[in-house]
C-alpha cells in the first residue's frame, strides 16, 4: 500500500527519532548504511524531507541529519503527505482511476474502512510516541 519511498522515508526518521539529537547527527552513508537502502535513494528522501522541515540537517564536518523535539510532534501521514502527495490515501486501493463510493471497485467496501483506521492511527501519533514504541520493545526495526 505504502510506496518503497514512504517506507524508507518512515523508516529514516523512526531511525532518527530513536538515535538522533541536536548533539547527535547521522550522515546519508551512516543511515543507507544501517538501514540497508540505497545511498542516492535515501538522500534525496533525506534532502526532500528537509526541505519540508520535517527533519533537520545541518551541513559540515559536523553535519548530518537529525530530529529536534519540534520535528518528531509530526505525524507519519505527514511524511507520506510529504513523500507521496497529500491524496495518498484517497487512492483506490487496486490503483483503479473511477473507483469512490458511487463507483466501488470489488475491494473498495473492504477496504475503506482498513484505510480509514490506519489514517487515523497515521495523523494521530507522532513520531516521538512510534520512537517510544521502538525504544518499549527493544528496537522494533531490528537496527543495532
Amino acid at each position: 500500500m505504502l510506496s518503497n519511498a514512504s517506507k524508507y522515508s518512515i523508516k529514516a526518521v523512526l531511525y532518527l527519532a530513536e538515535k538522533s539529537d541536536v548533539n547527535a547527527k547521522f550522515s546519508v552513508s551512516h543511515i543507507a548504511e544501517s538501514l540497508n537502502i540505497p545511498k542516492p535513494f535515501i538522500a534525496k528522501l533525506l534532502q526532500h524531507l528537509a526541505k519540508a522541515q520535517m527533519i533537520s540537517s545541518t551541513k559540515g564536518p559536523n553535519g548530518g541529519f537529525y530530529l529536534t523535539q519540534e520535528d518528531k510532534q509530526h505525524s507519519i501521514c505527514d511524511i507520506i503527505e510529504v513523500i507521496d502527495g497529500p491524496n495518498f490515501f484517497e487512492g483506490c486501493f487496486m490503483g483503479l482511476s473511477k473507483c469512490n463510493d458511487e463507483n466501488p471497485c470489488p475491494v473498495h467496501p473492504i477496504v475503506g474502512a482498513f484505510k480509514e483506521k490506519i489514517l487515523k492511527q497515521f495523523k494521530e501519533k507522532s513520531i516521538d510516541d512510534f520512537a517510544k514504541e521502538i525504544e518499549k520493545y527493544d528496537g522494533l526495526l531490528g537496527i543495532s
